[in-house]
């Protein structure tokens, strides 16, 4: 009877022991996570559509910035009013399909304004470091 409890306690180990060694359950292991971004900057986007700015306001890391306007968008432009020196060039007129602009803020508040519809159309970004 002992020598049938001892090829049943190695049978019992062997089958504890066995299968797969993953730590998973038999799964493959979980994806690794995506990469960082990469250094050097960071962009986003605020949309110029009729008589808004949006999201206004915005906090952003420090880095490029693009207005880019919708495709409804008539006649608009990006004047800044206030934000460290130098303060970037006002955008121009621009309407649906022209191509974006694009500026790279440094840390900061700026506060800007369509010049063609004033107050009633401005925006103001926080850039942080």
């Amino acid at each position: 009877m002992s020598r049938w409890l001892s090829i049943a306690g190695i049978a019992v180990a062997a089958a504890c022991g066995s299968g797969n060694s993953t730590g998973y359950g038999g799964n493959p292991p979980p994806p690794p996570p995506p990469p960082s971004p990469p250094p050097g900057g960071h962009s986003t986007t605020i949309t110029v559509a009729n008589n808004s700015f949006s999201p206004t306001p915005d906090t952003i890391p420090a880095g490029n910035i693009t207005f880019h306007w919708a495709a409804n968008a008539v006649t608009h432009n990006v004047s800044w009013d206030t934000g460290p020196a130098p303060l970037p060039s006002a955008s121009g007129n621009k309407a649906a399909g022209d191509p974006d602009y694009v500026v790279a803020l440094s840390t900061g508040t700026y506060t800007y304004h369509c010049l063609i519809h004033g107050a009633s159309m401005s925006g103001r970004i926080v850039v942080t470091p």
